[in-house]
């Protein structure tokens, strides 16, 4: 067939598109007549395109033992389907046979002679032109031509709405062409029908990650509405579920809502970046605040709104976020750095100047460190000065003055909350 195009892996139901020489000239291939075809024999119906126990997806449904075809099936070509007059039943019958044998291409003469005689005779029968347009469209995505599979689908459903096989298709047709939207919708209303369709169920979770690399973490907002399928529609609401089925419909559901907290996450945390970087703090903490509620044990966000607070002057709070860092990850500079200009903040410049002394063990490159460092002391050493008569009563060693007067200490230590610190004359304080 021509119009070859990008072929789908195994999808179960016509998934595999094994090319095969078509008859040229040929509009379309179509097959797959299990997908909406009757059963022919029994006269019962095939609701929505589900098949009898033991059908494989790819076939026709069979017909009465009597015509042998090539892969040794058997088929009675003249067997009633539905409301086609006989001339039209056989043309139908013929096409399943070739396509069982894997002649798409003659199959979609058989398929398209029957459509044409039933519009030409004025047959009003919306399932049986459904079948057809669906087995021509089954023979199209087995030849790769997934354009006039998504027409034939498209008419199919326009005739019997949301039936399975042809929205299956079309899926696998989209998909085909890189559509993901359009297939992913598809899917999901597929899974709507019969929650059981593995095919469907496997194609959602792949094309779900195609269109996060494609179009990030909004990429449900460029989704077209998904219809709602009514429950008369539905398959499989009678029977009531096993426990494997309950188990495994639990799981997914775990999956899905993991899934759209991640995307979740990922988008408030660009937002609260973005906010940062515009200088609108406020509004990037109640960002990652969202962000910590979804996510409690995200390190990187707890520095992220420790910025934010210490912007907005906020210091016992991003003091605690970035106690909460540190408890998961004792080594984080950007915590230790952050809670130092909090303690700062705080005017605990003890505390800050430990901190800092923290990052510069960690990586004595810090310039903004090593500055903040010589800040701090300068801070510490004017409060031990005016605060010296304080400390006189409180520890056994103190500072003492220069005996000129001087504002320069002398070295001296004392031991403030259990830790001993050294004041040289020259400025730096070590702990």
């Amino acid at each position: 067939m021509g119009n070859s195009q990008k072929k789908v892996p195994g999808h179960g139901e016509g998934g595999g598109l094994h090319s095969q020489p078509g008859t040229p000239g040929h509009r379309r291939s179509h097959g797959n007549t299990t997908a909406n075809t009757k059963e022919v024999q029994g006269k019962s119906t095939a609701v929505n395109g589900t098949l009898p126990a033991g059908k494989n997806q790819d076939e026709p449904q069979s017909c009465s033992p009597a015509v042998t075809g090539r892969a040794g099936e058997s088929c009675n070509l003249d067997a009633p389907c539905g409301a086609l007059p006989p001339p039209l039943a056989r043309l139908k019958n013929e096409g399943n046979m070739l396509f069982k044998n894997g002649q798409f291409g003659d199959a979609v003469e058989k398929y398209t002679q029957a459509i044409d005689g039933c519009i030409e005779a004025g047959i009003d029968s919306p399932e049986d032109l459904c079948i057809l347009h669906s087995n021509r469209a089954a023979c199209f995505l087995k030849d790769g031509n997934s354009t006039d599979c998504i027409e034939d689908c498209t008419r199919a459903l326009e005739l019997h709405p949301f039936s399975l096989k042809p929205l299956l298709r079309r899926a696998m047709a989209y998909e085909s062409l890189e559509r993901y939207t359009k297939a992913y919708v598809d899917y999901k209303t597929v899974l709507q029908i019969d929650i059981s369709v593995q095919a469907a169920l496997d194609s959602v979770h792949r094309i779900t990650k195609m269109m996060i690399e494609q179009d990030g973490p909004n990429w449900r907002e460029k989704l077209p509405d998904i219809p709602m399928v009514p429950l008369s529609a539905q398959q499989h609401r009678r029977d009531e579920p096993s426990a494997e089925l309950l188990q495994a419909r639990a799981a997914r559901a775990e999956e899905e809502k993991a899934r759209k907290a991640e995307a979740r996450f990922t988008v408030l945390k660009q937002e609260g970046n973005e906010l940062v970087k515009n200088g609108q703090y406020q509004g990037a903490a109640e960002k990652y605040t969202e962000c910590l509620a979804i996510k409690p044990n995200e390190c990187a966000i707890h520095t992220n709104r420790a910025l934010c607070y210490l912007k907005l002057e906020c210091f016992k709070e991003a003091k605690q976020d970035c106690d909460s860092a540190l408890q998961m990850e004792p080594n984080n500079k950007k915590a230790f750095y952050r809670r130092a200009l909090a303690h700062k903040g705080l005017k605990d410049y003890l505390s800050a100047s430990t901190d800092i002394q923290e990052v510069l063990q960690l990586d004595p490159n810090v310039q903004e460190a090593e500055q903040e460092l010589e800040l701090v002391t300068n801070l510490l050493r004017e409060t031990l000065l005016a605060g010296a008569q304080g400390y006189r009563k409180n520890r056994p060693s103190f500072i003492k003055a220069r005996n000129s007067g001087s504002s320069v200490l002398e070295k001296s230590s004392f031991s403030p909350g259990g830790r001993e610190l050294t004041v040289p004359s020259g400025g730096s304080i070590h702990l």
